[in-house]
């Protein structure tokens, strides 16, 4: 046993906690993945075996000790296991989202200087090839499936099993020299480099040592009593920080089973036929399940929708109640029970939860009602609060303390300041180690004490040390009035509504607030077939009268809460557009993790946020979009701006 890899604690790399799982959990599985409709399971044993044989490839192909190597596609055990496979030789992995366009794809490869590619599929293998005169550092790509590749040149491509049956071929030769690169690494040992999502400029890369990797998913699988046993959906991008804690660390940590789903179409029934016990999404994701929930219960019958509704009203009365162990009454206890034979266990078992213990939502705030909906159901959804230079987590809701006007206390070994401005700081084994080749940033983040600036802005309770975050720090500005404008807090707000897909809120500096609105298609497409509603387009349907209506009375409804709270009370939105087109990240207008670009989009609608301002009725506009083959085009479009309603403070309003 090398002292290096291993301590009194346990292993100081993830190449050593792979080493340990293939021991302890031998014939236990570690990844399962649906192919051709059909679940492939490898065991731990059979995972080293894997890996090994890559990582032996790797070095037969000239990898060396800190290269980095770049990581394509969708979530397959097979690019999990490239991620170790690096790290087992000393370089350094580099997940890149799958759906970014090459171009996106040129400045992090150019950055990282990747030399080596290891892509999914023949999708990504052509973005690489598009741009591959512009990287001097690049000089191989591996590829998973071969599919459609069979006649490119193989001068510098590599089938990701011939590497493998290369490594396996010269083990005896090569074993010695990834055993000696396995022992040099320790905690101190860069683990991963992840690029953030980018909103404000040039994408960083944030690069996480095996010390931030463990010490998380070692205090965060503590935390919530994660073990062997669990089970995970792998399908959120693999360039996100939370997958590679969930799906590597985590799953390393614990030696629980990463399932990777056979497409994002089949996600849902795949999620429905593994029933993880360990689950986290987005708002979104759970937003748009329920949306499909509502949807299907209004095509249900009347009896079956009265009995839904009966139950579900039950349920939010009393289901947070019991999934907390507090004391309820027997009839409430045995009309739930009743509720969960016939409705919840039912739906819970459609929707692939029924057997969660640990649910977890993050990265944007999830609208009350959806989030007290679930645990009616007896789900044990909570909030986290984390970012990627904090290898995910910062805060967290411990069980029995779930709310949902709050992203918890500390995580184990965190430390919280709230500055004078607001901003949250946070301190923990897991803050990142640098920027990569970005000295100024790093320095402008972190400081020489290890606290690092959030961006966001928020207060901790006094009484149970909760956080609150408000907004981000560099949105949270002013009113022409002085009083606080918010907008992402609004957005949040119009956000909890099914028709509603995005919002972005104006009036920084201004004596008003405006938004402009996407509709959901699916849920608002749905309404308009159930009310044989014809329409052609996104662009025809988001401006239907009826939808333009119901829109406007979710804005009212928002602006009657927003009167009720003093602070917030002037972040009501005054007039409003519903957009011809959906934001697009392929069109600049957000990240690819769904973040909101809002310098790029104010410059982008100047006419509209104009129109929005100068009170005119209608906008006239042209805007420019990219299709999914990379063309540009471009939408004219007639735009009606809208009036909504606005309240005194603290007047009590009637919902809509």
């Amino acid at each position: 046993m090398n002292t290096r890899s291993e301590s009194v604690d346990g292993p100081l790399s993830v190449p050593a906690l792979l080493h340990r799982n293939a021991n302890v959990f031998a014939l236990e599985p570690a990844y399962r993945e649906k192919e051709f409709g059909i679940w492939q399971t490898w065991t731990w044993s059979q995972t080293l075996e894997e890996i090994e044989a890559l990582a032996l490839g790797f070095v037969d192909l000239g990898v060396r000790e800190g290269d980095f190597v770049a990581i394509i596609g969708r979530n397959r055990p097979h690019l999990y296991w490239a991620m170790v496979a690096a790290q087992m030789v000393g370089a350094v992995p580099v997940p890149l989202y799958q759906d970014a366009v090459a171009e996106e794809m040129a400045y992090v490869l150019g950055h990282c200087g990747a030399r080596i590619v290891v892509a999914g599929d023949q999708e990504q293998v052509d973005k690489v090839i598009e741009i591959q005169d512009r990287l001097p550092d690049f000089e191989q790509m591996i590829y998973l499936d071969p599919r459609g590749l069979r006649k490119y040149d193989h001068a510098r491509l590599h089938q990701y099993s011939h590497v493998q049956d290369a490594g396996r071929a010269k083990r005896d030769e090569l074993l010695s020299e990834i055993t000696a690169r396995q022992a040099k690494l320790d905690y101190d040992s860069t683990c991963v480099m992840l690029y953030t999502s980018g909103t404000t400029g040039k994408p960083k890369g944030v690069v996480l040592s095996n010390r931030n990797v463990i010490e998380t998913s070692k205090s965060s699988s503590e935390f919530d009593d994660l073990r062997q046993t669990d089970s995970i959906l792998a399908y959120l991008p693999m360039a996100w920080v939370g997958d590679f804690i969930f799906s590597v660390g985590q799953a390393m940590w614990t030696g629980f089973c990463t399932n990777c789903p056979e497409s994002a179409e089949t996600m849902h029934n795949d999620l429905r036929e593994i029933g993880p016990t360990y689950y986290f999404a987005p708002p979104r994701v759970f937003e748009t399940q329920l949306t499909n929930v509502m949807i299907r219960m209004e095509d249900a019958g009347r009896f079956k929708k009265w009995l839904f509704d009966v139950f579900m009203a039950h349920a939010r009365k009393v289901g947070p109640a019991i999934l907390d162990g507090e004391t309820v009454g027997l009839w409430d206890r045995w009309k739930y029970n009743l509720g969960e034979l016939m409705i919840y266990g039912p739906l819970k078992n459609t929707l692939g939860f029924s057997r969660i213990r640990v649910g977890y939502t993050a990265g944007e705030a999830i609208g009350p009602e959806i989030f007290d909906f679930y645990r009616s159901l007896g789900i044990n959804l909570k909030q986290l609060y984390g970012q990627t230079e904090a290898t995910v987590f910062i805060t967290a809701q411990p069980d029995g303390e779930v709310r949902s006007d709050t992203v918890g206390v500390s995580c184990p070994g965190v430390e919280l300041r709230i500055a004078e401005n607001g901003e949250v700081f946070y301190r923990s084994p897991g803050v990142f180690v640098e920027y990569y080749k970005n000295a100024e940033s790093t320095a402008g983040t972190k400081d020489a004490e290890g606290w690092v600036a959030t961006g966001d802005a928020g207060f901790i309770e006094e009484v149970t040390g909760h956080l609150r975050i408000i907004d981000r720090a560099k949105d949270v500005g002013q009113m022409a009035n002085g009083a606080l404008f918010a907008p992402k807090y609004v957005e949040n707000k119009l956000k909890f509504f099914p028709n509603v897909l995005e919002v972005v809120v104006f009036g920084n500096g201004r004596d008003e607030c405006t938004a402009f609105i996407n509709i959901d298609l699916t849920a608002v497409g749905n309404w308009a077939e159930r009310n044989n509603i014809g329409y052609a387009s996104y662009q025809e349907l988001a401006r239907h009268p009826q939808v333009m209506d119901t829109i406007q009375s979710h804005v009212e409804e928002v602006n009657a809460s927003l009167a009720q709270d003093e602070m917030l009370s002037g972040c009501q939105v005054h007039r409003f557009v519903v957009l011809h087109k959906e934001l697009d990240a392929d069109d600049g207008e957000l990240t690819r993790t769904r973040k909101v670009r809002r310098r790029i989009i104010e410059e982008k609608y100047d006419d509209i946020i104009a129109a929005l301002y100068d009170g005119s009725s209608s906008v006239s506009t042209v805007t420019e979009v990219t299709y999914e083959d990379g063309r540009k085009g471009s939408i004219a479009a007639t735009l009606e701006v809208r009036s909504a309603e606005v309240f005194p403070v603290g007047q009590m309003i009637a919902a809509q």
